[in-house]
């Protein structure tokens, strides 16, 4: 973390509780990985079954830090409707499939390997081509099994793999602990390191959408924030980060707050980017009926997070900047911004691109556009 004094001081009290939560973890989630560790296998079964059926299915031996954790996760946040739960996220589920994954779940982790801390911390858990792989492809299923109807029900398979996701951060965080920089400001892997995750999947994904063209209005920015109000609770980041977070604007001065408080990218970051990108637009060139060479998406992508972050940002991530004569994003956006005002413009059509949504991505508006 840097700059502080400033960052407070412009902020006022968010600011200086982001100072308190520098060295805040979760310590439910802690407590389960070290009764994970103690206990093995019996502690492993108990939190299975407890997450797929329920805190009133374990035993009342059960390990003290998996009925914690349990009995956190089944209290749900007054602002959770349940009935959202059951629709999912219903604005996520209305953006095409291929431009969600081309644009969301890649501006989302290129935000998370900004952070020079972060990237750092990934870069020595593996190669990063493997690495950007293996993110891309556990980033995906899990965003999709996060946003369908019924996934964030207890027991459902958003719901279970969110909480994966958390334990997983926990884990991370006490394996770095064993050679991190004490003299550093902050903890690793810490509620600020899950805060800016979070705003990946919603601030930081819907800029990147708007720079091809599709744009939410204020009602469904709100809806998407209380759904992933819940996404937050179940993650374990704390209600003082994101509870007065209810729409872009709020989450945008949240997403400043932790800017301004992050050192910028470094050598990681670019590599850990860099690798992304390639697997992104390798991924992408090998679906069937794809009609743009890995080359094309690789700009394509480029041009997107460029526009996405701002020069600054794009330049500091290593982006290179595609051509004025060979950009296709402003037809991209003419076209998308056409194609969304007929797929939401009444509540059947709407309807219909949701279901879309929920099939298999194919090549969609953008083979149109090139065959």
């Amino acid at each position: 973390m840097v700059d502080l004094e400033t960052s407070c001081r412009r902020q006022g009290a968010k600011g200086n509780r982001v100072v308190t939560l520098l060295t805040a973890g979760d310590p439910l989630a802690d407590a389960v990985v070290t009764e994970l560790d103690l206990h093995g296998p019996a502690s492993r079964r108990a939190l299975d079954r407890g997450l797929r059926h329920g805190l009133a299915s374990l035993d009342p031996q059960s390990p003290p830090a998996i009925t914690a954790l349990l009995e956190h996760l089944e209290t749900t946040p007054s602002q959770v409707d349940p009935l959202m739960l059951h629709r999912g996220d219903v604005v996520s589920l209305s953006v095409p499939p291929m431009w969600f994954e081309l644009c969301s779940i890649t501006s989302a982790l290129a935000h998370t390997y900004a952070s020079p801390a972060i990237a750092r911390l990934l870069v020595g858990a593996g190669g990063p081509p493997d690495l950007a792989a293996s993110r891309l492809t556990e980033t995906g299923v899990w965003t999709r099994q996060t946003i369908r109807p019924g996934g964030l029900l207890r027991g459902g398979p958003g719901y279970v793999a969110t909480v994966e996701v958390r334990l997983a951060h926990a884990r991370m965080r006490a394996a770095s602990l064993a050679d991190w920089d004490r003299g550093a400001q902050g903890l690793p892997v810490g509620q600020l390191d899950m805060a800016r995750t979070w705003l990946g999947f919603t601030l930081i994904a819907f800029q990147a959408l708007e720079t091809v063209g599709i744009e939410i209005d204020r009602a469904e920015e709100r809806s998407l924030y209380r759904y992933w109000s819940h996404v937050a609770h179940l993650l374990g980041l704390d209600e003082s980060l994101h509870g007065d977070v209810a729409d872009h604007v709020e989450a945008r001065r949240l997403s400043d707050l932790l800017d301004a408080t992050t050192a910028p990218p470094d050598g990681n970051s670019t590599t850990l980017t860099a690798a992304m990108i390639d697997a992104q637009a390798r991924a992408m060139a090998g679906v069937p009926g794809a009609v743009l060479t890995e080359e094309q998406l690789r700009h394509l992508i480029g041009s997107m997070l460029w526009r996405a972050f701002g020069e600054e940002r794009g330049i500091r991530l290593g982006i290179a900047r595609t051509p004025a004569t060979t950009d296709l994003m402003p037809l991209i956006s003419q076209l998308n911004r056409q194609a969304r005002y007929w797929q939401t413009r009444s509540a059947s059509s709407a309807h219909e691109a949701r279901r879309r949504a929920l099939e298999e991505p194919g090549p969609g508006l953008l083979t149109t556009l090139l065959a």
